[in-house]
């Protein structure tokens, strides 16, 4: 439930935020080739259930698989076309272990291992749509430049190839970063790249970033991602209120006259840490 805008003084703190460390120098993928054309077939499925029957593809491969997801997305009230379409393009169960494929498309968050997870999908589609309501993504009609903090198994990166100019995925654990590259080998879609590194350095080189996504909290909001951050853009995070006794979603947009927040329901991510392993 959404709650009325606050100033930026909680609970991100920012008088009190330190310095970023230098940003390290970065493994990255190399650029994929352009977008391929979009999947008529799938997002005419989540539009008109009357042609599913003819969606392409068996079992979980199916459109209509993903179809139904965008409809039970829809019903709980992500009215983002574009994230919807995104949504009924990529094929969670790839980026899931198979003993658990089954259980892809359902609106549950899986373990990926280490100790983490992938997130539902209604809590990653709440999150994108968030991010395509700003100011930039408004005008533009996509999320321009991306910085993603926690890449995971490589869905979420997947999802925001199909709506941005460009992605930038940073994940600390090198298990999980070899992982979500070998999920993503051969997705020929727009410019993604894939960084082994410290998410709470953000990575400079590439900034400024039009959107910032997290996926994982911490008590406040890291200096080097409020440095780049355009102005304009948007930030969408889990971030600990202790007035909610737990973690909420923040939005926070940098204008041109400081900061604008608002801390919306009440998320469970793992927990944003420094360093890399």
């Amino acid at each position: 439930m959404n709650k009325p805008e606050r100033s930026a003084r909680f609970p991100l703190g920012l008088q009190h935020l330190q310095a970023a460390q230098p940003a390290r120098r970065a493994e990255l993928r190399p650029t994929l080739r352009p977008q391929a054309p979009v999947d008529h077939a799938a997002r005419e499925a989540t539009r008109d259930p009357s042609r599913r029957a003819s969606a392409s593809g068996l079992g979980l491969d199916s459109a209509t698989v993903r179809a139904r997801m965008v409809d039970r997305l829809r019903a709980d009230g992500v009215g983002c076309e574009p994230v919807l379409q995104a949504f009924a393009r990529v094929e969670r169960h790839r980026f899931v272990d198979s003993a658990l494929a089954t259980q892809a498309y359902e609106d549950t968050s899986l373990p990926i291992g280490l100790g983490q997870t992938i997130s539902k999908p209604s809590v990653v589609a709440r999150m994108l749509a968030l991010l395509y309501e700003s100011t930039l993504a408004r005008g533009a009609g996509n999320l321009g430049r991306v910085l993603e903090i926690g890449t995971g198994c490589g869905y979420q990166t997947a999802l925001l190839s199909l709506l941005s100019t460009s992605v930038l995925s940073i994940e600390r654990l090198r298990p999980l970063h070899d992982k979500a590259r070998s999920n993503l080998h051969g997705w020929r879609q727009g410019d993604m790249r894939l960084l082994h590194g410290d998410g709470r350095l953000g990575h400079a080189p590439w900034a400024p970033y039009q959107h910032i996504v997290a996926a994982a909290g911490g008590e406040s909001v890291p200096a080097a991602w409020l440095d780049q951050l355009a102005e304009g853009g948007r930030l969408v995070a889990p971030m600990f209120d202790e007035a909610a006794g737990g973690q909420v979603l923040l939005v926070l947009d940098r204008t041109a006259d400081g900061w604008r927040e608002r801390r919306i329901g009440a998320v469970h991510f793992v927990p944003l840490k420094s360093g890399r392993e």
